[in-house]
């Protein structure tokens, strides 16, 4: 009996130990340290930004549109013609009539007015669009790959915290089946099946939480794989795969500057006509611009079909000496052709209305990005207000306060003073609270890199979206 009292002893102080040291660890958002073999967010974006095929298309896209506007601004090419006239059908024979000739003509059309150097301008226009499209295209591969990362990231934290409080558990356990068995103090067959139970629900969490890890690592391999080689870039080699769960990522998680902070002051009211003039200059807006552009310049186009089509065509003719072989002289002809647009209601009207109403079209797509822009900036800014408070309440207040009850309880079980299930429940409360203010962490720099994607412009370039803060670029070189 004293032998399992010694040993019951022994173990309540290793369990009091290994708590302890667990609940001073104060939450920081780096909850491992970086491996040098994890992808970083950073890296993870400049490989998914290297390979995305979707940039390749468009600059084709481009070269074609401005291959297309110096072909549109040149002239039909002529018409040439071959033949022969007035060739009597009863001999075939080419001097017996003074009409058969051999003839050789050649033609050239005009077009309307102005046309060719308005629809040379509407390609360009709509050429120069191409540039803000990858832009945007490059900020939304920065932002989705930014969150798959980070959702990534949460899971990976969290399995690692689990892990870490595995032990614990089982050490905890440990302690309830020896105290049991010693018959000395208040430990019940209940607190080893609560202790057991326990244990078997951290396994179901870590099931659950390796497939959403697994689930956002495939997610995320789709951006950083090269579909064209069936590779992965040289960067992603194979020691940055765990074994047997996909892509393995840094252990440090980035804190990201916020673009346009000042929008962001909770005692000021954010002045919505500047806000939109902000995001006017977004990328994907600016590409609106260029359509909204070329369509006026459209309608231009549309008017120069109210001007005739002009065409000049000449020939000459060829003429056989006559059966007593005198000369005849050749025939040279010239003339001019042009249409005549008068009956224009239903052609012409109809098209240039369809024109205008286009441009106005595209008009409306504008103002309803803007304003689908600035309803997400509202609802990205509230919602990183509150994660701000958060943050703020469990770092100063919830985190410590949860470890010393977690602390406590554990203390009083361990002198026989406190229930089992109590130090079960705050040792699963600190848990809790560390996977919460985790995802806190990663939900706030989430909404970052929502934000800094709305306020990419020439001045905030996507090279500055993941810009990280003074103090993660400090934590970062230690």
């Amino acid at each position: 009996m004293i032998r399992i009292d010694k040993r019951v002893s022994t173990l309540n102080r290793l369990l009091v130990l290994l708590f302890s040291i667990a609940s001073t660890t104060v939450f920081s958002g780096d909850l491992a340290e970086e491996s040098s073999k994890g992808v970083s967010l950073e890296s993870a974006v400049k490989m998914a930004l290297a390979i995305d095929p979707w940039l390749v298309g468009n600059r084709h896209s481009q070269d074609a549109i401005e291959a297309l506007s110096v072909s549109a601004g040149e002239l039909p090419d002529p018409k040439v013609s071959l033949g022969l006239a007035n060739l009597p059908t009863d001999t075939f024979d080419f001097q017996q009539e003074g009409m058969t000739q051999a003839k050789i003509g050649i033609s050239q059309m005009f077009p309307r007015g102005d046309s060719r150097a308005i629809k040379r301008k509407q390609l360009e226009v709509i050429g120069d669009q191409y540039p803000y499209q990858r832009q945007n295209r490059e900020a939304k591969v920065v932002m989705t790959v930014s969150q798959l990362w980070l959702d990534a990231y949460k899971a990976q934290e969290s399995i690692a915290l689990i892990e870490k409080d595995r032990a614990l558990f089982e050490q905890l356990a440990d302690v309830a089946q020896a105290s049991y068995s010693s018959a000395i103090g208040r430990t019940r067959q209940q607190d080893i099946v609560r202790a057991d139970l326990e244990l078997t629900q951290l396994e179901d969490r870590l099931t659950v939480l390796r497939q959403r890890q697994e689930m956002f690592q495939e997610r995320l391999s789709e951006w950083l794989s090269n579909y064209f080689t069936g590779q992965y870039l040289n960067e992603v080699s194979t020691e940055k795969w765990a074994q047997g769960s996909g892509l393995q990522l840094a252990g440090t998680l980035p804190d990201i500057s916020l673009f346009n902070s000042n929008f962001y002051q909770p005692s000021i009211n954010v002045n919505q006509e500047k806000l939109a003039n902000e995001l006017s200059a977004h990328p994907a807006v600016k590409a609106l611009d260029q359509r909204i552009q070329a369509a006026g310049i459209g309608v231009d186009l549309v008017k120069q079909k109210y001007k005739p089509e002009w065409g000049v065509n000449a020939s000459y003719g060829y003429r056989d000496d006559d059966l007593l072989g005198r000369d005849r002289a050749d025939l040279f002809s010239f003339g001019v052709t042009f249409d005549a647009p008068i009956f224009t209601a239903n052609r012409q009207d109809k098209q240039l209305r369809a024109a205008v109403s286009q441009a106005e079209a595209i008009k409306t797509e504008k103002w309803l990005l803007l304003r689908k822009m600035i309803s997400s900036f509202d609802a990205a800014k509230a919602q990183l207000m509150r994660l701000n408070d958060r943050q703020r309440l469990y770092r100063s207040e919830l985190l410590p306060l949860i470890y010393m009850q977690a602390e406590a309880s554990l203390t009083a079980y361990t002198n026989d003073d406190g229930d089992f299930a109590e130090a079960v429940r705050a040792r699963i409360a600190v848990l809790n609270t560390e996977i919460e203010a985790l995802s806190i962490e990663v939900d706030r720099q989430k909404v970052i890199t929502g934000l800094n994607y709305l306020f990419v412009n020439e001045h905030n370039g996507v090279e500055m979206m993941l810009n990280m803060s003074a103090a993660a670029r400090e934590r970062k070189n230690r």
